[in-house]
Order: C-alpha cells, then structure tokens, then sequence
C-alpha cells in the first residue's frame, strides 16, 4: 500500500475521516501512539506475504511521518481494550477513478471476525457517498478473496501486477 504525497491525494469525505464503531471495535484516524503497530504491519513477513514483502526502513519512516492523521487511514482498535489490530484505507479514485478500499492486520488477530468487522464497516459508510467501491487482491490469497465475497464484493477480473496474479473486486452503492 503506498502513501501518496499528500499533495497528490484526492479529498476524503468528511464523514470518512471521523471515528467509526461496531460491535467490537472503533476506526479512527492513525495516532502517533499507534505507529509501532502499524509499522509491524509494514514490516511483518505474514501480513506482507501477498502485499509485495516488508517494506523496507527508508520508506517505513516515510510513511510514519505521514500517516498519523492522514484522511482515508483508519486505525482498527479493539473497543475492549483499546489495542490496535490492523489498518483499513479508503483512496478515491485510485483504480482508475474508483475508490478503493484495502485493509491489514497483524497476525495474532485473525481468524476472530475483526477484518470483516471492520471492512464491512468502511464499506457500508463510504457507499453512503461513492457509487462503487473496488479491492485488489492477490488471485492465490484466499481468506482476503472470502473477506471480500463476505462483504459483499463481486468478482470483476484477473490480471497481473507487481508480478503477480490479482483479482479485482466491485461493490456498488445499493
């Protein structure tokens, strides 16, 4: 996931750049004091294997300077106790005019229902003021491809980026 300079960002709506909750968690802008978790995210070889790899140090400290506050960055925290369990970003128009929609999270949280918590979440609210949302995906990463159908994603196509197999994903505004 790379962090454009914020001169080349598009707007956020307002409504996406405020808290979000469910059930179990709360969305919110990125903190200074979530930075050591995001940046695992970055960096961890589990989270990053269908993501390109870890990234490396030089564009780790790049993105911590940039990322704290950035509209369309949403820090996924646990409401119980407050732990920060993954990201979920939002960019308009950034395939090809479509805002799209991706999302990480440490390895110790999955398989607990937060990502689909969380994206579903995201999803609904940035529907409410975007006719279509879009994901990509590694074809070979399986439990990102069910999150999406789950979601209520639909397969569009496949095709190679990154030197590797992607699919796409669609949602329409209902």
């Amino acid at each position: 996931m790379a962090i454009p300079p914020r001169s080349a960002r598009l707007p956020v709506p307002t409504d996406l750049a405020g808290p979000l909750t469910t059930g179990r968690l709360l969305l919110r802008p990125v903190r200074d004091s979530d930075l050591d978790a995001v940046t695992r995210l970055w960096t961890d070889p589990e989270v990053r294997r269908h993501l390109g790899g870890p990234v490396i140090a030089s564009v780790v400290r790049l993105r911590r300077r940039r990322i704290v506050g950035a509209p369309g960055f949403h820090a996924v925290v646990r409401a119980g106790d407050g732990a920060v369990l993954g990201l979920v970003s939002v960019e308009p128009g950034a395939r090809d005019g479509e805002t799209e929609l991706s999302y990480q999270f440490l390895p110790e949280h999955w398989g607990r229902g937060y990502a689909r918590e969380a994206v579903h979440a995201v999803l609904a609210r940035t529907l409410e003021d975007t006719p279509s949302v879009v994901a990509v995906t590694q074809e070979e990463n399986h439990r990102s491809r069910r999150l999406l159908e789950a979601v209520g994603l639909e397969y569009v196509e496949s095709f190679v980026e990154w030197d590797a197999h992607q699919v796409l994903y669609r949602r329409h505004r209902p």
